[in-house]
């Protein structure tokens, strides 16, 4: 049977480990301080959802290792986790560091990084997020904080023997191109950068750096609550910049996910198909578990994925595999791990147990 590597985003804000998430979630249990809370709207809307496992610290190196078991019992070989730097300094490295990395079994999995490099704003303030609108913290770096950035990925991550290499390149993904180019100060400058960290991991005994882009439709509807700048990126930019693949974070960023998930799919495949034509680098096809973000706003909030069970997710699946066959790709990207907020996450909860779990079970292994 084929290898497939199916690689799940993590988002590693499940902990009270860090101390600047207290200006957003005061109890210390990091965002499970917004699921336990969550409560019906005024409309009658009620989300009522709750982790199977509890509020647990993933940041802790025991729960991880349930988790990576969990995992990687039903074909989830790859974490992807988010990883983010502000205000001059990393941000939320607990859950990955202090968690994941201290597991006593995380080799059983493979990982690696996506620089969520958007700015930060209200939305995680559940007080806040319906009115305020202000920035927090900028995404964007520039050429001297890149590279304190890529030394850290290169000493604490990439050396790693179970960082997630294509062709011996640690792979990095990019979310957001705009703050990614006009931080390091245009096109040139940012690929200059990239050659710069590809000739440092190469010092360091590596083949050099695999980047990846997050790939946006020009047609995205922000209604994410923190993406309002980010637009489509040309193949003709990506080529100049010598990125060595692709792939999507969520569905919500090039469909219009307000609708039932049959519905959604099919323009999902043709979405994979077209990025296929377009673009001389590998695309990997990527599959979410669904869209509702309205635990993070104390008012409804439209752009909810309807009828995304187990079963419909398992048939988006089974299509993210026709896609790898036939073009010869063996990665395929899940949203996600565990965003609960944007009620996108394989965890096993209240409403469908292990049912998300079991589909990539049904799917990928034997």
């Amino acid at each position: 049977m084929k290898k497939y590597d199916i690689a799940a985003y993590v988002w590693p804000a499940y902990t009270g480990d860090e101390s600047r998430t207290r200006m957003f979630w005061d109890e210390g249990i990091g965002e499970w301080q917004t699921v336990k809370n969550s409560k019906p709207k005024p409309c009658g809307y009620n989300w009522g959802r709750s982790p199977l496992w509890g509020y647990v610290n993933e940041a802790d190196p025991y729960v991880m290792e349930m988790q990576i078991n969990a995992a990687s019992d039903h074909g989830v070989n790859v974490f992807i986790y988010d990883w983010y730097w502000y205000d001059n300094r990393p941000f939320l490295e607990n859950c990955l560091n202090d968690g994941f990395l201290k597991a006593s079994n995380c080799n059983k999995m493979k990982f690696y990084i996506m620089w969520a490099n958007h700015d930060a704003n209200y939305l995680w303030d559940i007080r806040n997020s319906d009115t305020v609108n202000e920035t927090i913290w900028q995404g964007a770096v520039d050429r001297q904080q890149f590279e304190t950035i890529g030394k850290r990925w290169i000493e604490q991550y990439f050396t790693k023997e179970n960082y997630y290499k294509i062709d011996g390149k640690p792979v990095v993904s990019i979310y957001d191109m705009n703050n990614f180019v006009s931080g390091l100060g245009g096109v040139e400058n940012a690929l200059d950068a990239m050659n710069w960290l590809r000739g440092q991991a190469m010092e360091n005994g590596l083949d050099g750096v695999h980047f990846q882009f997050v790939r946006w439709s020009g047609t995205n509807q922000n209604i994410t609550g923190v993406d309002g700048n980010v637009t489509e990126t040309t193949p003709e930019l990506v080529e100049a910049m010598g990125f060595d693949s692709l792939t999507h974070y969520q569905f919500v960023h090039f469909v219009n996910i307000d609708r039932d998930y049959t519905e959604i799919i099919p323009e999902v495949v043709k979405e994979w198909e077209k990025i296929h034509k377009q673009y001389n680098i590998p695309y990997f096809p990527h599959v979410s578990v669904g869209w509702d973000n309205n635990p993070r706003f104390l008012n409804f909030r439209k752009g909810v994925v309807k009828n995304n069970t187990p079963e419909n997710f398992q048939k988006a699946l089974e299509d993210a595999k026709k896609y790898a066959d036939k073009h010869n790709v063996s990665l395929i990207t899940i949203n996600s791990w565990n965003e609960w907020t944007e009620t996108s996450y394989l965890e096993p909860d209240n409403v469908y147990g292990y049912g998300y779990l079991d589909a990539i079970r049904n799917v990928f292994c034997e």
